[in-house]
C-alpha cells in the first residue's frame, strides 16, 4: 500500500498542480469554494487573508491532513487587479499594465490541525509596451489568471521582465510553500 499524499492542495489551478508535481511534492487536489470578497484594500494582507480562509474551508473536510490553500494578485499603477470578469474588463487590465512594472502578491496558507501558518511572496513584473491591437488580442488569452496574463508560458508578449520568484508570478511560490512545511515540521517535532 503506497503512502497518502504530502499535502491536500485547496485549489484547481492546472498551474499550482504543475508546480508542486515539478517540486516532488505528493498532493491531492480539493478546491475550495469560499466567497472571496472582503474588504480588505491591503493586497499584502488580502491574499494571506483569502489564502487562509480557502485552506481552512479545505481543512474541514480533511482532518488531520496538511491542507494548502493560495491566493495570487497583481497590483499596477496602485490598482489591484485579479482575474478579470469578461473580455472588456481583461482589455482594461492588459492596457493598464503595457509598458509599466507592477507587483505579483502571493499568500500561502498550510493548515496542520489546529495551527495556520502563513506566508507571503512579492515578485515584480515589467510588462512590454505594445499596441492597442496586440493587447486586445492577448486579453482574452488569460481570462482565469491574475492580471489576465501568464509567466509560465515563457514566450508570454506582454511579460518583458520578472524580478523575484518565477513561481511567485505563477500563482504558487515554492520558496513559500516549503518554509511552511519546515516550520510546521519543526512544531510538530517539539
Amino acid at each position: 500500500m503506497g503512502r497518502g499524499p504530502d499535502l491536500i492542495l485547496a485549489s484547481a489551478s492546472p498551474r499550482r498542480k504543475a508546480i508542486l508535481r515539478a517540486a516532488g511534492v505528493r498532493f491531492r487536489a480539493d478546491p475550495s469554494h469560499v466567497d472571496e470578497t472582503s474588504s480588505e484594500k491591503d493586497p499584502r494582507r488580502l491574499v494571506v487573508q483569502l489564502a487562509r480562509k480557502k485552506a481552512l474551508e479545505v481543512a474541514r473536510r480533511h482532518p488531520g491532513l496538511p491542507v494548502l490553500g493560495a491566493d495570487t494578485l497583481v497590483v499596477c499603477a496602485g490598482q489591484i487587479l485579479g482575474k478579470p470578469d469578461d473580455l472588456a474588463h481583461a482589455v482594461r487590465m492588459i492596457t493598464l499594465q503595457s509598458g509599466r512594472w507592477q507587483r505579483v502578491y502571493t499568500g500561502t496558507a498550510l493548515v496542520m490541525g489546529r495551527r495556520v501558518y502563513t506566508d507571503l511572496a512579492v515578485s515584480r513584473v515589467k510588462a512590454r509596451r505594445l499596441d492597442d491591437a496586440r493587447l486586445r488580442s492577448l486579453a482574452g488569452k488569460h481570462m482565469d489568471k491574475a492580471g489576465a496574463y501568464a509567466v509560465q508560458d515563457r514566450r508570454d508578449p506582454l511579460v518583458e521582465r520578472i524580478v523575484g520568484d518565477r513561481d511567485n508570478v505563477v500563482g504558487l511560490p515554492m520558496r513559500s510553500v516549503r518554509r511552511l512545511l519546515a516550520r510546521a515540521r519543526s512544531r510538530r517535532a517539539r
